[in-house]
Formats: structure tokens, C-alpha cells, sequence
């Protein structure tokens, strides 16, 4: 049995292998649904519309290695980015990650199992409608995916 501390706490982002990059994903789906900025004050407005691609039961995309072709302004993750976006949800460990902190119990990481993270109430899954069936984005403005559920916060030991 090895004491090694994980991959995420010992290092960077940029110096992550493709494999430990993709991993970091939790598949919560949060970053797929549409925000809105406001052009005066730059407020950031999260929605419950997802992006076309995303399975809004199974939070995956549906064409992850081809997303660009369909949805070209889907933004590919990189360590700079991370760094520079102000709309990954609280949860995300890539966030988490560049900002020195651990990820949370029901990350697939930690708990070795894909379903905690919607057990713990994190995903989008079944919360969100694709853009083909919302119309207008401004009719759906919510708070939720921008917050961290109260299900979701460390357990207590």
C-alpha cells in the first residue's frame, strides 16, 4: 500500500499528464449550461439551459471529442484558463486545484465511484433543459449552479 500523496495535491495543473487532466473532471455538467454576462457590469448570470451536446441525465458530452465542430465556442480547459475564468462553479476541481485547495469527498478521485457526485447533489443531472427546448436564456436565470449544495460540503469526521 503506498502513503503517495495524490496526483492532485502534489501537482500543477500544467504539469498533469492528459490522463490526470480529464480525471480532474468530476462530471457534474455545471460548466456546460449557459451563462450570461451583463455588458455594463460584467455580473455573471448562471442559466439552467445546457449546451446541445450535454446528456442532462448522465452529465456527459455527447460528442466530447468533437464538441468544437459542433459548439465552437466551447471552451477547451487548459491551465492558463483556469486561472483566467471567473464562471467554473465553486465545486470544480480544476478551480479547486489551481487554487491549492483538495477536492471534496464525493469527487470520483476520493470516493472511487462516478455516482457520488450526483448522490451528493453537485450535477446538473435531471436539473436542466438542453438549448433546443429553452428559447430565450434570460427566462432562465438561476443561482444554484454557482453555489456549492449543502449536501455537497465536508462531512463531518
Amino acid at each position: 500500500m503506498s502513503d503517495a500523496a495524490p496526483f492532485w495535491k502534489t501537482k500543477t495543473l500544467a504539469a498533469m499528464s492528459r490522463a490526470e487532466w480529464e480525471s480532474l473532471c468530476d462530471g457534474c455538467g455545471r460548466c456546460c449550461l449557459h451563462k450570461l454576462r451583463d455588458a455594463e457590469t460584467d455580473e455573471l448570470a448562471w442559466t439552467e439551459v445546457a449546451c446541445r451536446l450535454l446528456d442532462t441525465h448522465s452529465c456527459q458530452c455527447s460528442d466530447y471529442d468533437h464538441r468544437k465542430a459542433f459548439v465552437p465556442d466551447c471552451v477547451k480547459l487548459t491551465a492558463r484558463k483556469v486561472a483566467a475564468i471567473d464562471w467554473l462553479p465553486p465545486s470544480c476541481a480544476y478551480r479547486l486545484v489551481a487554487e491549492g485547495r483538495d477536492l471534496y469527498w464525493w469527487h470520483p478521485l476520493v470516493s472511487g465511484r462516478a455516482d457520488t457526485v450526483h448522490e451528493a447533489g453537485v450535477s446538473v443531472r435531471d436539473r436542466v433543459m438542453t438549448e433546443r427546448k429553452a428559447g430565450p436564456l434570460e427566462g432562465h436565470v438561476v443561482r444554484w449552479p454557482g453555489l456549492l449544495p449543502k449536501t455537497a460540503r465536508p462531512k463531518r469526521g
